[in-house]
Formats: C-alpha cells, sequence, structure tokens
C-alpha cells in the first residue's frame, strides 16, 4: 500500500447495530475504508480471504467464536494481516489471550468511538495497541517471569478456553465436545486448572470464572 491509499478494514461483530456505528465512525476518516462486514466466524473468514484487508477489527464475543485460536488461524493463512480486538472483557485475561494468539491491538468496546481510527492506524504501522484500562495490567504480567506466574496468569491458552466453557455451566463432555478433545483429556485440564487455581472441586471452579467475569 502506498501512503496515499487508505488503510482496508474488515468490521466483524455479530451485533449489526455495533457495526453500523463503528462503520460511522470510519466512514468519516479518508484514511480508512471499510471493505467487508460480518457477524460470525465463517463470514469473517471468508471476508478476509476475499477483500485481503490490511486491518481486522474482531468482535471477541461473537457467539460460536473462540477468538484467540480464531485469530491463530487466520493470520496462519494471512501472516500480513494486523488484528484488533474489539471487546468488552476488560479483565487483562483476555488481552493476554489474544495478544498471545498474534492480535495487534485490544480495544474496549465503551472507548472504541473515540479510539478506533487511532487505535486501527496505530496497528496498521506495526504498533501495539491496549485501551488504558488493560495497558498497566499487561505491562506487569509481562514484567513477571513465566516461572513466578500464579493463577490465572500460570493456565495455558487451551486451559483459559476450557476454564470458560465450564464456567458457562457447560458439562465435561460438552466441554470436549467443542474442544475437539477427548474426555480424558478435558479432564485432565480440569485437573490442572484446579491445581494452579488452588481450588477443590468443579462447583468452586465454575464459581471462580462467574465472580472473574471469565464465563464464555
Amino acid at each position: 500500500m502506498t501512503d496515499n491509499q487508505p488503510i482496508r478494514v474488515v468490521l466483524a461483530d455479530d451485533h449489526t447495530m455495533v457495526r453500523e456505528a463503528l462503520a460511522r465512525v470510519l466512514d468519516e476518516d479518508s484514511g480508512i475504508a471499510i471493505v467487508a462486514q460480518a457477524e460470525d466466524a465463517a463470514q469473517t473468514a471468508e471476508a478476509v480471504r476475499a477483500s485481503e484487508p490490511d486491518v481486522l477489527v474482531l468482535d471477541f464475543s461473537m457467539p460460536g467464536h473462540d477468538a484467540p485460536r480464531g485469530i491463530q488461524e487466520l493470520l496462519a493463512r494471512h501472516p500480513r494481516l494486523k488484528v484488533l480486538v474489539l471487546t468488552v472483557h476488560e479483565n487483562i485475561q483476555y488481552a493476554l489471550r489474544v495478544l498471545e494468539s498474534g492480535a495487534q491491538g485490544y480495544l474496549i468496546k465503551s472507548g472504541a468511538a473515540d479510539e478506533l481510527v487511532t487505535a486501527i492506524k496505530t496497528v496498521h504501522a506495526g504498533q501495539i495497541y491496549l485501551s488504558s484500562a488493560v495497558s498497566q495490567g499487561v505491562l506487569e504480567h509481562l514484567r513477571t517471569p513465566r516461572r513466578k506466574r500464579t493463577g490465572l496468569e500460570s493456565l495455558s491458552q487451551r486451559e483459559f478456553v476450557f476454564l470458560r466453557k465450564l464456567g458457562a455451566g457447560r458439562s465435561l463432555q460438552q466441554c470436549a465436545d467443542e474442544m475437539k478433545i477427548s474426555v480424558s483429556t478435558a479432564s485432565t485440564y480440569r485437573s490442572r486448572i484446579m491445581e494452579k487455581l488452588e481450588l477443590s472441586s468443579t462447583a468452586e471452579l465454575i464459581r471462580f470464572a462467574l465472580e472473574h467475569n471469565l464465563a464464555e
């Protein structure tokens, strides 16, 4: 892309009103062009394939969509793509998971109207963009050596996904089916998470997920 060409953007959010509001914000900036919109994971993948955007603005919580894994799959197919995650979650664990998956930005929806253009231009330039609500927590996490991380910070990506599903009330079998793993592996995840979080039952795991706003 040359300097006089706009940044090509795909908007992916399952809420039509949210997409339309974001589109109105972006349409006011001549340096940005919306090339496609999507409301689910399949449409997002097709929109990125067909339009080859510079930046994907991706809602974290589209139904049936595992955002971290979806980001990894998209970037494996489109390595030059920049992903800006848009979310209601101010828990830094969500930010950490998508950044570890390759996303370049994490924007809280409550500030999207004011920050969206800046965030898109920042990630397009190859820099990381974090909403102020999570930036300090993310930096503190990165300063902590991996061996010293405890609690939620010690969970692997897959363990975190499992915890969110279990916290939403899914059975062990349902978690296994959705994650495409065996029930035995799901049981192992549960045991590891309980050990890392110092919990003693599935009920405590579910309560922990709910109290920390982690349920999927």
